[in-house]
């Protein structure tokens, strides 16, 4: 591991500009999760005194980031029991639990579905890496459900194919808070970097890439729904973001509203419910429930189906319960 400094003096032109700015625009080769974080740890001086991001810098003023080289990571092989719905000399289709990151990132190599897959396969395709290898899509580490993995390149490259040309059907199951006025429906609104919390996404009208996620209502139970969910795009957390925007959070969700917060709008008797489901389901209540794909080779159409996981039939089954209680009253 070798220690890197890099230097910059702040323009003549510029009177004053948040330092995390600042450093996004002048190093393009670094992502602003990236230098966040190396503020936050103290690795970025100005005028060799360490300070926090939103410092303002001014012409003239030097600034040095410390980086840190480090060699490729290689991710190992690791023993870990896989839920493999289908598999060939081709391809592979998963059920991914929850808590299982698919691929290593943020200094995770350990515990990853790839991890898995590498003890699983001899081989897996190599188009995204050495971190990534097989990987043609992704879900979030609590998103449970289907998920093709590539053996081969060329697999992988007819696959990722039909993603581009929205040929691949995907459908989710979702629980989410309240009622929804209709029974079905298309959400149309592109999804961007959140612009203050780069791990999260937003809707960007502006900026945004097209996303679009159509939507039914299989049941309802006052508090909650149950949905269907297919997607016509795949930007990453595109059902989160577009239910969490129709004021429609997934239960459980800790990154778009999906917990604590939305008990506050409810009746006691709501409540108490919404305060048992929370601990029900302590991630998203979202599942990748069905996957349906034009096999790389042979051409012929296949579709998958994966139950729901425990902890979502136990939440839905205890809000029929109730559901049925409060109606009978």
């Amino acid at each position: 591991m070798v220690a890197k400094t890099k230097r910059l003096i702040v323009p003549s032109q510029i009177k004053r500009q948040r330092l995390d700015q600042f450093l996004a625009e002048h190093l393009r080769g670094i992502s602003r999760s990236a230098l966040k974080r190396f503020i936050e740890e103290g690795r970025v001086f100005i005028d060799a005194k360490p300070v926090k991001p939103h410092y303002q810098v001014r012409a003239g003023q030097e600034v040095k980031l410390q980086l840190v080289e480090t060699r490729p990571a290689k991710v190992s092989p690791e023993k870990t029991s896989l839920d493999v719905v289908f598999e060939d000399d081709q391809l592979l289709v998963v059920n991914k639990p929850a808590g299982m990151m698919v691929h290593p990132a943020s200094g995770v190599y350990s515990g990853t579905l790839v991890n898995a897959l590498l003890h699983h396969c001899a081989k897996l395709s190599g188009i995204h890496g050495p971190l990534r290898p097989g990987i043609v899509h992704r879900l979030d580490k609590d998103t449970t459900g289907l998920l093709m993995v590539a053996k081969t390149d060329q697999a992988h490259r007819v696959l990722a194919d039909q993603l581009q040309q929205h040929v691949i059907r995907r459908e989710y199951r979702a629980i989410v808070w309240g009622q929804f006025p209709s029974t079905e429906g298309i959400i149309d609104s592109p999804i961007g970097r959140h612009r203050t919390d780069r791990k999260r996404m937003a809707i960007r009208l502006v900026r945004g890439r097209k996303a679009m996620t159509r939507y039914r209502v299989e049941e309802e139970f006052g508090v909650c729904s149950f949905l269907s969910l297919k997607l016509e795009t795949g930007r990453t957390h595109q059902i989160r973001v577009h239910l969490a925007h129709l004021g429609h959070p997934v239960l459980g969700d800790p990154k778009y509203g999906g917990r604590r917060k939305k008990l506050a709008g409810l009746r006691q008797a709501s409540r108490k419910m919404g305060e048992e489901l929370l601990r029900l389901m302590p991630r998203q209540a979202l599942h990748a429930q069905i996957l349906g794909f034009n096999h790389p080779v042979k051409g012929k159409f296949m579709q998958f189906e994966a139950e729901l996981p425990e902890d979502m039939a136990v939440t839905l089954e205890r809000l029929r319960g109730w559901w049925r209680g409060r109606l009978s009253v």
